[in-house]
């Protein structure tokens, strides 16, 4: 049976879990760990990717991440290749260090951000690699250490999870620090990493009774929300799906995005490869990066080689790209006289 696409967009919640191939160890030692932890930052920051936390075990990692500028997929492409790559070089092996494919599950942000922060958190304490919450405190390959002021990351979103236990620093502190105490209970909970309705309800015995009372949720095994919230993400889902597709059917690439561009800024494709600052190109540049990565479904390293800028800057323009976007009125479709 063929495995189902990601959903992602812009703004999305997502858990993601990766192993190592044949749950083999990635992380031996804690230079590993330290080159994982800087890329991360590094990636998070260039595609303006919140992290709301993070946990490395020897031989798989969470992360719960909120989609930026770029896609889910991209982010994830450019951590585990840089990092893989590394590892390699650095222990004198070759061939795969993760599994093909890592698990994203897209989550319904105000139901499950809280309890999510807190699972994946735990995980160091459950793993065994610390023996109680003080040892937690410190350990520092595992974002709790700076949700609790031990340890800090610029990187990491740390206020906005704090947020949602008090205004009050100390308060918050005290009061997210006795959350993931209360927690520690609840042991390894299944229903935040498993499939579809039984996930998303709380357990199999919560969808027997919802079924009792004639409750049919809709469901899908990529998506930890409640019914409404499913079935909005995988409509939205299929028009991104339908949109990129009738683009394709069209013979749309990437060269025709600058036609496009043109009826709006006049410039040549010549003027937009490099990096030239000026005002017009910058403009033309940041719709051309927007429109490719978002309606053409290209990855930000692709954009990068066409326009000969670092990927960095293509994920600065694609943020640019859409407020102009959305600004200004500017439709792909429309520019390019055709029906969606």
């Amino acid at each position: 049976m063929p495995r189902k696409a990601r959903i992602d967009a812009p703004g999305a919640i997502h858990h993601i879990i990766a192993r190592g191939i044949e749950r083999g160890i990635i992380f031996r030692d804690d230079q590993d760990r330290d080159d994982f932890v800087h890329r991360l930052g590094k990636v998070v920051t260039e595609t303006e990717t919140r992290c709301f936390a993070w946990a490395l075990i020897p031989n798989h990692f969470h992360l719960l991440l909120q989609t930026g500028a770029a896609p889910v997929s991209t982010v994830m492409r450019r951590l585990l290749t840089g990092y893989a790559v590394g590892h390699n070089r650095r222990h004198d092996r070759s061939g795969h260090l993760f599994q093909n494919r890592y698990k994203s599950i897209l989550c319904q942000k105000d139901t499950y951000l809280k309890e999510l922060v807190r699972y994946i958190h735990l995980n160091p304490l459950r793993a065994g690699l610390v023996k109680n919450m003080d040892e937690l405190d410190r350990y520092r390959f595992s974002g709790h250490s700076c949700v609790a002021g031990k340890m800090s990351n610029d990187w990491q979103a740390v206020s906005e999870v704090l947020s949602i236990f008090d205004d009050r620093l100390a308060r918050a502190r005290l009061g997210y620090r006795n959350y993931l105490i209360q927690g520690i209970s609840l042991g390894r909970q299944p229903e935040l990493v498993g499939g579809g309705l039984v996930r998303s309800a709380g357990g199999w015995d919560v969808v027997c009774a919802m079924r009792r009372v004639g409750d049919f949720q809709k469901s899908d095994e990529r998506i930890l929300g409640d019914g409404d919230f499913v079935e909005t993400v995988l409509v939205e889902a299929q028009q991104r799906m339908r949109h990129r597709y009738v683009l394709a059917s069209k013979g749309i690439e990437f060269k025709d995005l600058a036609d496009a561009v043109s009826k709006v800024v006049p410039i040549s494709p010549q003027e937009l490869v490099g990096p030239s600052k000026a005002r017009r190109v910058v403009k033309a540049r940041a719709l051309i990066c927007y429109w490719a990565v978002r309606e053409l479904g290209m990855s930000m390293t692709e954009v990068g080689e066409k326009l000969k800028i670092a990927v960095s800057t293509v994920s600065a323009a694609v943020k640019k790209g859409q407020s102009i976007a959305k600004e200004e009125g500017l439709v792909l479709s429309e520019l390019l006289n055709m029906e969606i």
